[in-house]
């Protein structure tokens, strides 16, 4: 398995998350009716996607922060990902050519409410401090090693992936969502176009 210089790595991270802040942008300016419209009927509005990342963020956020809360390790030079961390982030990581690699089942209590019981504007901030919150721990986590401190997965404690790893996966898990939000932006804009 391929490791990371870990500086490089944090700071691919950081400009990662700097990229999703980016496209989450252009969101705040849609109408709230295009931000809950569904492409399809079983398909997620962009709300459903954002509030799904939020319900992820609020784990991970929380439990990133737990476990570098007064880290005694030391940074490495080098961080070698775990095997689950890599499977994790290789399969939900997003496509270069914006296709879906591998469906995956949400688990229930992962799954948005309904888009007429969110509010756009609310899902989005949180979003948005939430990314201001990873970019802090890719900051504290400079003087971590980032192979030493293990968090907890959010389907069960039981297992822990690498600080690394879990930034990685928590990463790749948004701009897969991301990938599907432009899906969603440009059938909503269609609809618009023909409504």
């Amino acid at each position: 398995m391929a490791s990371f210089q870990s500086e490089k790595l944090l700071d691919r991270l950081a400009a990662d998350v700097r990229e999703i802040l980016l496209k989450t942008e252009p969101l705040k300016s849609l109408p709230e009716a295009e931000l809950r419209e569904k492409p399809t009927a079983d398909a997620w509005s962009v709300v459903e996607v954002i509030a799904h990342l939020n319900y992820y963020a609020r784990f991970y956020v929380q439990a990133m922060e737990e476990q570098l809360d007064g880290h005694q390790t030391q940074a490495q030079t080098e961080f070698h990902p775990g095997w689950f961390g890599n499977y994790f982030t290789k399969s939900i990581g997003p496509s270069p050519d914006g296709t879906v690699k591998n469906k995956m089942n949400t688990p229930k209590d992962a799954r948005p409410q309904a888009p007429a019981a969110l509010s756009p504007q609310e899902e989005i901030a949180e979003f948005v401090a939430h990314q201001h919150q990873i970019l802090n721990l890719l900051q504290i986590a400079r003087t971590a090693d980032l192979g030493k401190i293990r968090v907890p997965i959010s389907l069960t404690r039981f297992i822990r992936l690498k600080l690394g790893d879990t930034f990685r996966f928590v990463i790749a898990h948004e701009q897969r969502h991301f990938q599907q939000i432009d899906r969603v932006l440009s059938v909503v804009a269609e609809k618009v176009k023909i409504g």
